[in-house]
């Protein structure tokens, strides 16, 4: 039973569905700043993590194929047939469905920017692009940056400049995060027919794509800290926190090497946890 519950878990992809997550609530407190009225913190975090939740297992559920023939996917309860397709299916729908409902209830234009997430991730970006073409990762991106947008409207009640840069700010980030993996993966992409930039563009081309991707992170997050922030603290610590990013990023560029492109996928995730924690303070 344990393992079960462990199986059913792990559908989720725990830790990028928090990630996702920490966005949605830094967005929303962000947008609560100098806000009158009561704080719906619980229903935020309850609808997102339904939506999001929900949209990553029927990832699995559609992926289950290539998953099969990938080294690193093959152990994954739907690849490997620990968990049946049924269950994972319902669990996806109804994990989607009661998310969509409750952040449709809570505001309109707050469900419209989650569903629009939604359908960016399942239906545009995994069934649609993925096995396509490697720019499929701009929509996982434009995906990716959807709770953070969403948790600014539900707090403003409107699509507003901050909110978009921030969702914005995710965009970039994704090809550091996602491309950084796939170079380390290349040959496991390739033996499943999904279509990558190391595997179309080259090393060379993807590394600078990455450090691009970083610089523009950086640039834009420092420019909404500095926007949103009553301090110089959180500022100069989002400042140290970009140049190791970028310092990274320019390290893989110049040395390309698994280890350096290791450790650049492992900041980049502190780096955008960090970054919206400082929209906190």
């Amino acid at each position: 039973m344990r393992q079960y519950l462990g199986d059913l878990l792990s559908l989720i992809k725990v830790k990028q569905t928090l990630l996702l997550l920490f966005t949605g609530l830094a967005g929303y407190a962000s947008g609560l700043k100098g806000l009158e009225g009561p704080a719906a913190y619980g229903e935020l975090l309850g609808s997102l993590f339904l939506a999001i939740s929900g949209t990553t297992v029927l990832n699995m559920v559609y992926d289950r194929d290539i998953d099969r023939i990938m080294g690193r996917t093959a152990a994954r309860p739907l690849a490997s047939g620990r968990i049946p397709v049924s269950v994972a299916l319902w669990l996806g729908v109804l994990m989607s469905a009661w998310g969509l409902l409750w952040a449709f209830r809570l505001d309109a234009l707050y469900g419209l920017v989650v569903l629009a997430g939604w359908l960016l991730d399942l239906v545009v970006y995994t069934i649609w692009l993925k096995r396509r073409t490697p720019w499929s990762v701009i929509w996982g991106g434009l995906a990716g940056g959807m709770p953070v947008l969403a948790g600014r409207v539900l707090a403003t009640g409107r699509i507003e400049t901050v909110g978009v840069l921030l969702a914005l700010a995710v965009l970039l980030w994704i090809p550091t995060h996602i491309l950084t993996f796939s170079v380390k993966h290349a040959a496991d992409y390739a033996r499943a027919g999904v279509p990558v930039f190391p595997n179309v563009y080259g090393l060379r081309a993807t590394q600078a794509a990455i450090s691009l991707s970083t610089i523009l992170t950086a640039g834009v997050m420092t420019g909404i800290t500095w926007h949103l922030t009553e301090h110089w603290g959180p500022l100069a610590v989002c400042v140290a926190l970009a140049a190791v990013l970028v310092g990274l990023g320019a390290n893989a560029l110049v040395a390309p090497s698994v280890e350096r492109n290791g450790w650049l996928f492992r900041f980049a995730s502190l780096y955008m946890l960090a970054a919206m924690a400082l929209l906190l303070v």
